[in-house]
């Protein structure tokens, strides 16, 4: 028999779950997942493990009660390590004393991992503490779920008061209050999705939030939050005025390379959408760089002009004859992030372009002489010409040897129908090559993208899409993914 962990998945962004919640759903042979657990932890959890979405959203319920206790203790029998993931924390609204008293009476050994619970959450991401000298001294929590249970005479002049599944009775919750002597202009909010980059809040007061809720129409999920601490909002509000707060950008990088553009744009308050048109796979045939290898050390320059490509070499290196001790050759590299993956291995880079395309290599290579030299090229499958043809042209023989090639990832088409085939659309698509954009609209229309900002990273990417029919809206000065950022913020 194996144990289950009640894991509190925190309040919706999945960087706010523990360290513990974390290690646990990487070992995790099944997990059983609320509808408010961030679907991003999922991919925590190792690909063997089982994926069980056992929500409910209102009347809604996938499973019952009896029926979610009952999986969790099967599977713990059968000696997998279970992760029942919920959303916030579990022993604050979650029915996780249920479902741990279930565990206890069927003899399942059972831990609980907390995390970070909504209104904490909410009180970070929205500038509203909920608890301050100048104001309270005390926080209640409630659920609005049922307001005839709640004694609102007992609660109801608790100095912050933290209204759980009550956005829909509020208007029943506010006149209690008010009934009981609460000021109707007690300062009020709502908050849907919190610490989300879709995070949607609303300011009043007890009088007046009940209309904005319908004026407005937000809907469940969401907290309520009533008590002088809502006034600071206006002042300590730090995550809605990120730059990029509420705007849906959508990242073409592969798979596993994403997250260098993807975390730089979500700390920026962007609500990311990662879309592959590329996926990275070795190389078809490795008989011509495994020849290469064999002779590496009659090479006088050894050219990378992407990280992918230094990876695959030093991967089909290891499996060689060959190590770095037969590397005479000097290095050159086409950018920052190629310079940083060769620098990793504890080589120095020789040669640098100024401007990180292939045109600003060439010029590089105008101090050098050429004539008899042997240059090795490892790259992708397929590659623009220009490098190996101008340096042949000055006199270097050129070995251009295929280390990696990239392809459209299957799911492809069905993302691009996900993403923009409803409303609202994105409101940027980034594109960090010339290959991203041409799988893309392999896949999807140019004209799915009416409407959408474009940013691309370099002029050769920005070509590629214009002959395409896709209008570019930004490109970066600097043709890296700094500079990428730099050019969305404008």
């Amino acid at each position: 028999m194996n144990k289950v962990y009640l894991v509190g998945a925190g309040p919706g962004d999945p960087d706010l779950i523990t360290i513990k919640g974390r290690r646990v759903l990487e070992s995790a042979d099944a997990v059983l997942f609320d509808h408010l657990a961030p679907a991003a932890l999922l991919d925590l959890a190792p690909a063997h493990a089982e994926r069980i979405y056992v929500g409910k959203k209102k009347s809604d319920h996938v499973y019952s009660q009896d029926e979610i206790c009952a999986m969790l203790i099967h599977r713990a029998r059968r000696g997998l390590k279970v992760v029942r993931l919920k959303g916030g924390d579990p022993f604050l609204f979650g029915r996780g004393g249920e479902e741990a008293e279930a565990l206890a009476d069927a003899g399942v050994p059972f831990e609980i991992v907390p995390g970070v619970t909504v209104p904490l959450g909410i009180a970070a991401y929205t500038g509203v503490p909920l608890t301050h000298r100048d104001h309270t001294s005390a926080v209640t929590f409630v659920t609005g779920h049922d307001v005839k249970k709640i004694d609102w005479d007992r609660v109801g002049m608790s100095e912050t008061l933290v209204i759980y599944m009550g956005l829909t009775t509020f208007a029943e919750i506010a006149h209690e209050l008010i009934a009981r002597g609460r000021h109707r202009d007690t300062p009020a909010m709502a908050v849907r999705w919190a610490t989300r980059p879709d995070q949607e809040t609303l300011t009043g007061t007890l009088g007046t939030l009940p209309g904005l809720i319908v004026r407005h129409g937000m809907k469940p999920p969401a907290t309520i939050v009533v008590g002088e601490v809502v006034r600071l909002r206006e002042k300590l509000n730090w995550y809605e005025r990120l730059p990029l707060f509420g705007q849906r950008i959508v990242v073409t990088r592969a798979k596993g390379q994403a997250d260098a553009l993807s975390s730089r744009l979500e700390a920026l308050g962007a609500g990311v959408v990662e879309m592959p048109t590329i996926e990275i796979q070795p190389a078809t045939d490795y008989g011509p760089l495994d020849q290469a290898l064999s002779q590496l050390s009659s090479y006088d320059w050894l050219i990378f002009t992407s990280a992918n490509g230094v990876r695959f070499f030093v991967e089909r290196m290891d499996r060689s004859q060959t190590d770095f001790r037969s590397l005479h050759a000097r290095i050159c590299a086409i950018g920052p992030a190629t310079r940083a993956a060769i620098e990793a291995l504890h080589l120095k880079v020789d040669l640098m372009g100024k401007d990180y395309v292939g045109e600003s290599l060439v010029k590089a290579f105008a101090i050098h002489e050429l004539e008899a030299t042997r240059i090795l090229l490892p790259r992708a499958a397929v590659a623009r010409d220009l490098v190996p043809a101008e340096l042949s042209q000055r006199g270097a023989k050129v070995d251009v040897v295929e280390a990696y090639r990239t392809v459209l990832p299957e799911d492809a088409a069905d993302r691009a129908r996900e993403i923009f085939g409803g409303s609202p659309k994105p409101g940027w698509i980034t594109f960090t090559s010339s290959s991203t954009v041409e799988n893309f609209v392999s896949v999807a229309a140019p004209e799915a993208l009416e409407g959408v900002r474009v940013a691309s990273i370099g002029p050769i990417t920005t070509r590629t899409a214009r002959s395409l029919g896709i209008d570019v809206t930004v490109e970066a000065r600097k043709f890296t993914i700094d500079g990428l950022v730099e050019a969305i913020l404008g």
